[in-house]
C-alpha cells in the first residue's frame, strides 16, 4: 500500500499578539511620560567627576555665558506659593490662569514686571523673550526674594508630603523632604556673577548649595 505524503509547508508565526503588545507598551509609555518643559537657556556646565544627582524638590539658579541670571523652583503648589508672595512684594497681578501656568513652567529669567507678559508667551517663543534676566543689584535684588519666598514654600510643600507618607504608614527621613540649593553656571560665564549668586544664599543663611556639573570619567578608577 503506497505511503501518503503529507506536503510540507513553511511553519508561519503569527505576529499579531506581539504586535498588539508593543503598541500597548507605546501607548503607555506616551501616556505616563511627563514632558519636561523647554528652558528658556543653554548652559554648558564645568565638567567634574562627581557622581551625585540633581535632587527633585530644588531651588536652582543658573547663570548663562552672558552673564544673565535665571530661577527654578520644583512643585507646583511651592511654585504657587512663591508666586503669590512675590506678586504681593513687587504689586504685579496675575491672573488665576496665569498663576496655573507659571505653576507648571521650569526656569525663567525675567523681572517680576515682565513676568505676566513673559507668561503669556508660548512655550518656545519664550526663548526669545528679551530680558536682562532677573535683577539682584542692592537697589533692585528680586532674586533674593525668589529665593526666600521659594524656600518658605518648598519647606512647607515638604511639611505636607512628609506628614502624608508618616499617615500612610511608611518611614520618612525628614531631611529627605526638605529644599536642596543648586547653582548652575556656564563653564564661560563670569565668576564674579556666579559669586554673586552664592552671596545671596549666604545672606539668607543657605549656605548648604549643590553645583551642577557635567560628569566626567573619574581618573582614579
Amino acid at each position: 500500500m503506497p505511503k501518503l505524503k503529507i506536503p510540507k509547508s513553511s511553519p508561519a508565526i503569527d505576529m499579531t499578539p506581539m504586535v498588539d503588545l508593543a503598541f500597548l507598551l507605546v501607548t503607555f509609555f506616551m501616556l505616563a511620560a511627563s514632558f519636561r518643559p523647554s528652558e528658556p537657556v543653554t548652559v554648558n556646565t564645568p565638567s567634574s567627576i562627581s557622581d551625585k544627582v540633581i535632587p527633585e524638590n530644588m531651588i536652582m539658579v543658573t547663570v548663562s555665558e552672558d552673564g544673565k541670571v535665571y530661577f527654578n523652583l520644583t512643585g507646583a503648589e511651592a511654585r504657587k506659593e512663591a508666586l503669590t508672595n512675590m506678586m504681593g512684594l513687587y504689586k504685579v497681578s496675575l491672573s488665576e490662569e496665569q498663576v496655573e501656568k507659571f505653576s507648571l513652567m521650569s526656569t525663567f529669567g525675567c523681572s517680576m514686571k515682565e513676568l505676566p507678559s513673559y507668561i503669556d508667551l508660548p512655550g518656545d517663543n519664550r526663548k526669545e523673550f528679551v530680558t536682562k534676566g532677573i535683577p539682584l543689584d542692592s537697589l533692585d535684588n528680586q532674586l533674593k526674594s525668589w529665593i526666600s519666598y521659594s524656600n518658605l514654600a518648598a519647606l512647607n510643600s515638604g511639611q505636607t508630603a512628609y506628614n502624608e507618607a508618616k499617615r500612610k504608614g511608611l518611614s520618612p527621613v525628614a531631611n529627605d523632604f526638605k529644599p536642596k540649593f543648586v547653582v548652575r553656571a556656564d563653564g564661560k560665564a563670569l565668576y564674579k556673577k556666579a559669586e554673586e549668586v552664592i552671596d545671596v544664599f549666604q545672606e539668607l543663611n543657605l549656605n548648604n548649595l549643590n553645583f551642577v556639573t557635567s560628569s566626567e570619567i573619574n581618573p582614579n578608577n
